[in-house]
């Protein structure tokens, strides 16, 4: 017997659902900063293995934007993925923590309670509250979602975390795997280079620089012994191009340097990174672009 499936993760912004993700996972394929609106698909991880009775299972878990109502186009298409992720979820994992007003979104969440697949409420950050407020917390999402599971975990120290794996393989259905045992995700190698160099401008640049900005790998030859890419960070505005170079090239370079690095990681092999700036006016709202960007605009 060969179980497989698809695991929707979704929840509100920085509640750590990108976190769950990897360390479920077992590999960094989100980003994961302090800052909301981080991820911006959905991105799939695939996850091979055998249950205690040595049947095999394959789960493919996919990670979505943070829910919030939309003020231009990108943010309507993150919206959309996050509401696509309930239509065809096997299961369902609806991660909330213990900081945020529960009912933010309060409309995303009545169409959680509404789906027909079984629902997990992972309720993450546990670490910062005492076992009372944690019991009112857990009988609180027993009365939002009554026929959902509730299970406490603190994604950060990898804490309840393991037993996840399990109880969602006794909920997926019997299936030959979608994808091959070897695979680890549905993107292709760019899609992971764009988001280290996005990362990397999210953690360096500050206010509105990150959410303005897209990142497209223009050119990528792999040689025997390196990899030379060419990397185009597209911005909204004129006054935002100057902020991501820097004085005399100086915040460029250095990001260069940490999106390098963090490459060379990822694909195993030496890297000659070109990073370029180029002014894409207000790409967040133009339909054209958003498509050039690999969003699916609806």
């Amino acid at each position: 017997m060969h179980k497989a499936g698809f695991v929707n993760i979704v929840g509100n912004p920085n509640v750590g659902k990108s976190t769950l993700s990897n360390l479920l996972v077992g590999e960094r394929l989100s980003i994961i900063t302090s800052k909301a609106q981080t991820t911006r698909h959905r991105i799939f991880g695939i996850v091979n293995g055998e249950d205690a009775e040595g049947n095999g299972y394959q789960i493919v878990f996919s990670d979505t934007p943070g829910v919030l109502k939309p003020n231009y186009k990108l943010q309507e298409s993150m919206l959309n993925y996050s509401l696509e992720a309930l239509q065809d979820a096997d299961v369902l994992l609806y991660v909330t923590d213990t900081v945020e007003t529960p009912d933010k979104h309060s409309e995303f969440l009545q169409k959680v309670e509404k789906v027909k697949c079984p629902v997990i409420v992972i309720i993450n950050k546990i670490d910062l509250i005492d076992q009372k407020q944690l019991e009112e917390k857990v009988e609180y999402w027993h009365t939002q979602v009554p026929s959902a599971e509730i299970v406490p975990v603190s994604a950060m120290h990898g804490f309840n975390v393991n037993g996840i794996i399990e109880h969602i393989v006794s909920l997926l259905p019997e299936a030959d795997p979608f994808y091959d045992k070897e695979q680890l995700t549905d993107k292709p190698t760019r899609f992971f280079v764009n988001e280290i160099i996005r990362e990397k401008i999210l953690l360096y640049y500050k206010k509105e620089i990150p959410y303005s900005v897209e990142v497209e790998v223009e050119e990528f030859v792999e040689q025997e012994d390196r990899v030379d890419i060419r990397a185009v960070i597209h911005v909204a505005r004129d006054s935002q191009k100057g902020i991501i170079i820097g004085h005399q090239g100086v915040a460029i370079k250095k990001l260069g340097m940490l999106a390098r690095r963090d490459i060379e990681r990822f694909l195993d092999k030496k890297v000659f990174l070109s990073l370029y700036v180029k002014v894409t006016k207000d790409w967040r709202d133009k339909e054209f672009n958003l498509k050039q960007f690999g969003y699916d605009v609806k």
